[in-house]
This record gives structure tokens, C-alpha cells and sequence, in this order.
């Protein structure tokens, strides 16, 4: 297995430098587990990083109703971010430069120290963030046509592209993240709204969930990382031309133009 681990890996990894997808792995082997997927996915960071890349935070994927029923599963996923997927607010992504784009708006988490597992709680979540901040996550799939089920984005990153990152930092007191809104426009339409609990109840049990399930494979999560807690909506699909603007109300806002 773990030669077919790392071909995995490598085929992955292919697909989304020449933004060629590939048929799901779990077409290919219906024996393949959800431990089987995330150490796929760590052969593929260990790949990155041989490149020269840096990792700058995490995500937790699939934390809401409405993206766990998209994708018919039961329970969320993440994947891990890079410095070279980092985008900055108003910038401008190519459509070419991704596969199957859709965006999701959320809560971003940066932490002042380390978050380690096991028993991490909602509270230790909340003490340990510095400060949120709006993003926009921009997800795509190097499985031909989203076609995948829980093993299949997870060994793919979680379906991880990109993330815009808003310009306003805003420290947790005071702030109801559960209550937070959110509201998402596509060329100025108003196409999705959410709020904090969307994320597993609060973005910070999200965080708290992946902290833990990370322990399982000797990953934490540290001081200055960016989290993602999660998509407060269901994902929307992208094209060129698209303007993307997320808005949290006091958080914030965010936006992104695809050409």
C-alpha cells in the first residue's frame, strides 16, 4: 500500500501542476480507507515541500450540512495550506490556472500559539487564537468532474487551491462567532448567506475537531498558521470574468476577481 500510497501522490500532484484531472481513486481501488486517503495526502505535502514550498496553515473541509450533502458524506476533512496558494484581497486569479474553481466564504482563525492534540476543546480553540480574519477559499478538484466521495478529496488536499485573505484582522472579544453573518456576492448578486454555526455549530469547533484528528498523524497546529474553519454555505461555481465578494458584517470583507 504504500507504494500505491505514493504513486497516488505523485499522479495528484501531476494533475494539478498540468490541470489534467484524473479519474477518482476510489473508482480505481474500493479498498482504499480514509487512512489510507490522508496518508496519500501527506506523501503529496512531503512532495511540496521537497519543492521549496512552505506550509502557512490548515483548512477543515465539509464541516457544513449543505457541503456534506453535496458531496454525500458524514464527516468533514482537511487538507493543508501553502504560501504559494495564498492570495491577496482584490487580487485577480486565472480561471486557467485551475481545473474545476469554486469558492467558499469563511472565518479565518491565526493562531498566537500552538494548537496540540488529543482533547483540544472549543475553549482552548478561542484562547489560542490571536485574531480572525475574512477569507475566501477557492477549491478545486484534481478528480475529473468533482466526481468524489470522502476518501477522494481528502487524499487530494481537501480539494484545497487557493485562499484570499481579507485585510482586516478582528480579535474574538466581544465577538458572537456563532451569530457572525456572512453574505456572498457573485458580480454583485447576492448568491449564498451563512453564519458561524454553519461550522459544525462554531468555527471554533471546527478548529478544535482538527487539531484532534491531526494528533492521529503527528501534526499540530501552530503559532501564525491560518485556519479555516469551514464554509458557512455551499460552494459556488466560478468562470471567468466572475467577481467574488464575501462580506461578515464587523469582520469584514473580502473579494476576488476570476479572468
Amino acid at each position: 500500500m504504500i507504494v500505491k500510497n505514493i504513486d497516488f501522490a505523485n499522479e495528484l500532484l501531476k494533475a494539478e501542476e498540468t490541470k489534467q484531472a484524473v479519474t477518482a481513486l476510489t473508482e480505481r481501488d474500493d479498498q482504499l480507507m480514509v487512512e489510507d486517503a490522508y496518508k496519500i495526502q501527506l506523501e503529496t505535502v512531503n512532495l511540496k515541500l521537497a519543492q521549496g514550498k512552505k506550509i502557512i496553515g490548515k483548512k477543515v473541509g465539509l464541516t457544513s450540512v449543505a457541503m456534506q450533502k453535496m458531496l454525500n458524506v458524514n464527516e468533514p476533512d482537511y487538507g493543508h495550506l501553502f504560501d504559494d496558494m495564498r492570495v491577496e484581497n482584490g487580487a485577480i486569479v486565472k480561471i486557467d490556472s485551475l481545473i474545476s474553481p469554486k469558492v467558499e466564504a469563511e472565518i479565518g482563525f491565526v493562531l498566537k500559539e500552538d494548537l496540540v492534540g488529543p482533547n483540544i476543546t472549543y475553549l482552548d480553540v478561542m484562547m489560542a487564537t490571536k485574531y480572525v480574519v475574512p477569507t475566501i477559499e477557492i477549491i478545486d478538484s484534481r478528480i475529473a468532474d468533482w466526481n468524489i466521495k470522502l476518501v477522494d478529496t481528502v487524499a487530494d488536499n481537501g480539494s484545497s487551491a487557493k485562499v484570499v485573505v481579507g485585510e482586516k484582522y478582528t480579535e474574538l472579544s466581544g465577538i458572537d462567532l456563532r451569530t457572525n453573518s456572512m453574505v456572498l456576492f457573485k458580480n454583485k448578486e447576492l448568491i449564498a448567506t451563512g453564519a458561524g454555526a454553519a461550522a459544525l455549530g462554531h468555527p471554533a469547533y471546527a478548529i478544535a475537531w482538527l487539531a484532534n484528528k491531526l494528533h492521529e498523524f503527528g501534526i499540530t497546529l501552530k503559532k501564525d498558521e491560518l485556519i479555516l474553519p469551514g464554509a458557512l454555505s455551499g460552494a459556488v461555481e466560478v468562470t471567468g470574468g466572475d467577481t467574488i465578494e464575501a462580506s461578515f458584517g464587523a469582520l469584514g470583507s473580502v473579494t476576488v476577481h476570476f479572468e
